[in-house]
């Protein structure tokens, strides 16, 4: 995430915490909860979740081309025992022209 720039006034950072230990579960956890299942094949049932959008962010450096943007969240998401953490793309991928970054090797995820 270290290559977004947002100093152009071009896209936008946003959260939303779920705390779901003891209180109905709104439809974006149970989402979650049903992919870390199904993916995992691991029963889960989310205490916490953590949802950050970084939305129509523009690649680095934003003054050379703020037409390319894309938004992209991560959603972390814990049992009190087990955590997980789900990278989410918009529909196309990765919509930034990676060969006009500062260096090429370029990687969707984490490592």
């Amino acid at each position: 995430w270290d290559n977004a720039d947002f100093s152009g006034g071009v896209g936008t950072t946003f959260y939303q915490e779920f705390s779901t230990l003891n209180t109905a579960k709104p439809p974006f956890v149970r989402d979650m909860e049903a992919k870390i299942r199904r993916y995992l094949r691991s029963s889960y049932s989310a205490a916490w979740t953590l949802k950050i959008t970084w939305e129509k962010a523009p690649v680095h450096a934003a003054w050379t081309d703020t037409r390319k943007t894309i938004t992209y969240q991560a959603v972390l998401t814990t049992d009190g025992f087990r955590s997980y953490i789900l990278m989410l793309y918009q529909d196309g991928g990765m919509q930034w022209d990676y060969t006009r970054l500062t260096s090429t090797n370029v990687l969707i995820g984490y490592t």
